[in-house]
């Protein structure tokens, strides 16, 4: 951080969905670039923590359980009157049989997957969009799953489905905050080696998150949707 940046005019996120995986990894690489960075976690001893403990001043931390509405509308209470330069909501989870098939889910998983990346990303959204401010970005974790266009192989059906419809949401959300000055951020960030993604992905957390963060930061001031990955290039819908 240069020596005119302080804490109290650093820009800022808030990172819903910030205890582990890419959203720690997000967190992490802002507050290392001088961000000010307020982040979720659905319950107290996590690696935030650590990350907070070690940017004294840079690194708040709210608990928040995206499925859980009421949470969301507290910590929405406890943040009001606050603005981000970026607000990013990364919650996703998949179902425990990957290959699982529409046909052979069973309506207990399909609906944990969908309450978990859509209904409650989007409540997140909703709350703590106007927490952004007009020209900053509200960003949500997509996937290249998510996109129609590119699903030739007809596997991973149920988050799929998910990401797309993730993506609808947001697209609705975009038609009716069109006037808002938000640059609205569909992120894919590619195959990751995290819980989510597996040890086979063929890219590492600290590979992938610079690029993040450096696409995520040049949205600003650019207002619309739009389906990136990190490399800032568009992902068919």
């Amino acid at each position: 951080m240069s020596s005119h940046v302080t804490a109290s005019n650093a820009p800022s996120i808030l990172v819903v969905g910030a205890s582990r995986g890419l959203g720690l990894a997000m967190a992490a690489e802002f507050a290392n670039r001088g961000w000010r960075v307020v982040g979720t976690v659905r319950a107290p001893g996590t690696l935030l923590q650590d990350l907070a403990a070690g940017r004294p001043g840079l690194v708040e931390i709210e608990t928040l359980d995206i499925t859980d509405q009421d949470q969301i509308l507290t910590a929405r209470d406890r943040l009001a009157g606050r603005l981000f330069d970026i607000v990013f909501v990364n919650g996703g989870v998949a179902n425990r049989t990957p290959e699982a098939t529409m046909a052979g889910v069973s309506t207990d998983e399909f609906v944990h997957v969908m309450v978990t990346n859509v209904l409650g990303v989007m409540r997140a959204v909703e709350a703590f969009g106007d927490l952004a401010r007009s020209g900053g970005v509200i960003g949500v974790m997509s996937s290249g799953q998510g996109s129609i266009a590119n699903n030739t192989n007809g596997v991973n059906d149920i988050y799929r489905a998910s990401k797309a419809a993730l993506n609808q949401a947001m697209a609705s959300y975009a038609g009716r905050h069109a006037g808002d000055g938000q640059a609205l951020i569909l992120m894919a960030p590619g195959w990751i080696r995290t819980e989510l993604g597996g040890m086979n992905a063929p890219f590492s957390v600290e590979d992938a998150m610079p690029q993040i963060v450096d696409v995520l930061i040049a949205q600003q001031d650019i207002p619309g949707l739009r389906y990136i990955d990190r490399n800032g290039q568009t992902v068919p819908w």
